[in-house]
């Protein structure tokens, strides 16, 4: 069985950082794209990054270049997304998704993370 764990998430400055972590378990990572998604209140959840098998990676949200990364490192069966200058709009809960490939169909969820942008 697919499974995705998310974790890193929390309350941060505007301006701060935070490095999200997607674990799985019950398959390799490496089999799947992996991408990062979000939904604030009240919003629709919307794509963030994707990184592909072969780290390629695409993305989803004008609204993050310059400011988030994706990376993975499947020796561990993690993925990551670093997100730098945060701002009080990427507060959502953020989630975690097997693709069959980037843009593609989820062949599984994780459970969630929340990040909250505030002073």
């Amino acid at each position: 069985q697919l499974q995705l764990v998310e974790s890193g998430g929390g309350l941060v400055q505007p301006g701060g950082s935070l490095r999200l972590s997607c674990a799985a378990s019950g398959f390799t990572l490496d089999y799947y794209a992996i991408g990062w998604f979000r939904q604030a209140p009240g919003k629709e959840r919307e794509g963030v990054l994707c990184i592909s098998k072969s780290g390629g990676t695409t993305n989803y949200a004008d609204s993050v270049k310059g400011r988030f990364t994706i990376s993975r490192d499947n020796a561990k069966n993690t993925v990551y997304l670093q997100m730098n200058s945060l701002k009080p709009e990427d507060t959502a809960v953020y989630y975690c998704a097997a693709q069959y490939y980037c843009s593609g169909p989820v062949a599984s969820w994780g459970q969630g993370t929340q990040v909250t942008v505030s002073s």
